[in-house]
């Protein structure tokens, strides 16, 4: 029998996600942050002015998109972490003409966007009812719950 000594790394990437030695995932939020302002740079050069359609159909697949992506695996549970992409979206409909001047939360109305945070939780809460209530395949799901 070969014994194997495991290295020890502080980061480790794997499907695009960096996880860190204390899964904070620091790094990894403040990569994505940067990508979706460079995202929303290119957008707001491109698209002076543009209507609210077509600004969600843009957001939703070119930013969105990219802060979403895999967040069952890095759920941003800090305050300071929510906010920090809470500020992406507020800053993102701010490129709307017809509703710059408004409050962020009227401007999520206008254009029929949630907060992140919310996706969030709801994804959280639809994919628990979906276990619990065995929608998955049984041969999948682990036979512990229920």
């Amino acid at each position: 029998m070969r014994l194997h000594t495991l290295e020890f790394k502080e980061r480790y990437r794997d499907l695009g996600v960096t996880f860190d030695e204390k899964l904070t995932f620091r790094d990894y939020i403040h990569e994505k942050v940067h990508k979706t302002y460079a995202m929303l740079g290119i957008i707001k050069r491109n698209f002076k002015y543009i209507s609210i359609n077509n600004f969600i159909l843009l957001y939703k697949s070119m930013v969105r998109s990219l802060l979403v992506y895999c967040v069952s695996v890095w759920v941003p549970y800090k305050k300071g972490d929510i906010e920090v992409l809470e500020k992406v979206q507020k800053k993102a409909t701010k490129i709307i003409p017809e509703v710059r001047h408004l409050p962020y939360m009227d401007r999520l109305k206008v254009c029929k966007l949630p907060t992140l945070h919310y996706r969030q939780v709801r994804g959280d809460m639809i994919e628990m009812y979906k276990i619990l209530t065995g929608k998955y395949d049984a041969d999948v799901t682990p036979k512990a719950i229920g």
